[in-house]
């Protein structure tokens, strides 16, 4: 096996550029996370996918809190050759930004038929989902994401399954499975104020928190719930790709809808256990939930169904219940009453073992190991499987 290159610090004011399929806006995940402890150090810009409007084509930025610098397309109903105008628009914007060194990070796949001919010194393919398994993905991703495979430098996944789905593909591939902000969900540990919304839900409630999509089992929230009718399922998120009117109603399911970061400890404060009911599919047999340590560092006692990458990291160390349409009611009851300190010690050993800024750490370390005086040997494959 052949070494990578030594790590040697930088001096190099870095422009790093990325490009996702995810509204900065929509819900806070893996990207911000990261993104945001890049921006201490480099300049960064989180290029959206393009929104169609009637005026003419632009760019339009803004400055979020974090130091990112949110980046949406704005294209005209009549354009039509959109990788032509969008190629033109980011050379344009790689060109007029100031960078001793340019880093290009992708998020999806499809951004590689406008993007391919800029000049990267580190490309990096952070894949934290199989998006060619969700509803309405591009029948172009597979081949797009060939050709990322081709430009990356390395290739970091957000799971296990995903690894192994993965390494095979390109010589430098790490796991970097979901990370915690512990602090900020730590405070869902305390006595906080119970939102507005959620205050007159009486207890015992059970919640759920995210993007509420195709990997929802829904029948399984509804029997879940019919079967327990004095808990208070309290299920917050956006809803997306699905008809709301699909959504199981009941006395004892609550959809509150999307709620704001800072507000989800508050939220959870006033919870008395979490539960994941993911649907079996397609759509998640590679996900990681980054939800899975955020209920635990919130104290919450936690269920699931067997998502493969939440039973290997997660239920089998004991720390989340897994069942399944049968099993699921008992599950529930069983989190209600398994909240302890003996429960909570066991949590927070295994989630001190990692952090968002420890995985940025990682993460930049593997852009500083890329030569960029000589880019010829920087895309040799040298066979370097990497798996931490």
């Amino acid at each position: 096996m052949n070494a990578l290159p030594p790590v040697s610090p930088q001096s190099l004011d870095d422009l790093l550029i990325c490009f996702s399929h995810l509204r900065w806006d929509f819900v806070v995940q893996r990207p911000q996370h990261l993104l945001s402890r890049a921006a201490r150090t480099a300049r960064v810009l989180y290029v959206e996918e393009f929104v169609r409007h009637d005026g003419y084509d632009e760019l339009r930025q803004r400055r979020d809190a974090s130091g990112v610098t949110v980046i949406t397309p704005y294209l005209n109903h009549g354009t039509a050759d959109t990788d032509a105008v969008l190629r033109d628009f980011i050379g344009d914007l790689v060109r007029s930004t100031r960078h001793d060194r340019l880093v290009t990070w992708y998020y999806t796949p499809m951004a590689v038929t406008w993007t391919d001919h800029l000049p990267a010194d580190v490309c990096i393919y952070d894949c934290m989902d199989e998006l060619s398994a969700f509803k309405f993905a591009p029948a172009s991703l597979k081949a797009n994401e060939d050709r990322l495979f081709g430009l990356a430098d390395f290739v970091f996944t957000g799971g296990r399954s995903l690894y192994d789905a993965k390494r095979q593909r390109h010589a430098r591939v790490l796991c970097l499975p979901s990370s915690i902000d512990a602090p900020h969900f730590l405070r869902a540990r305390q006595a906080l104020p119970d939102p507005a919304d959620q205050a007159a839900i009486p207890s015992p409630r059970v919640g759920f928190f995210g993007v509420i999509d195709e990997r929802l089992d829904l029948g399984l929230v509804a029997s879940t719930a019919a079967a327990l009718p004095q808990v208070q399922f309290v299920m917050i998120g956006p809803v997306v790709k699905i008809d709301p009117a699909a959504l199981p109603r009941a006395a004892n399911i609550h959809w509150l809808g999307s709620k704001h970061y800072n507000d989800l400890p508050a939220y959870m404060a006033n919870w008395q256990a979490g539960w994941m009911p993911f649907a079996l599919n397609d759509a998640t047999r590679f996900i990681s939930p980054t939800k899975t340590p955020e209920f635990l560092a919130a104290g919450l006692a936690l269920s699931s169904t067997a998502v493969p990458d939440v039973v290997s990291d997660y239920g089998s160390a004991g720390l989340v219940r897994i069942g399944d349409a049968n099993s699921m009611p008992a599950e529930v009851q069983r989190t209600l009453q398994a909240a302890g300190a003996g429960q909570r010690a066991a949590v927070d050993a295994h989630l001190a073992r990692s952090s968002w800024d420890m995985t940025w750490q990682t993460m930049r370390q593997c852009i500083d190991r890329v030569p960029t005086s000589d880019k010829a040997l920087r895309r040799l494959n040298n066979g370097v499987h990497l798996h931490v």
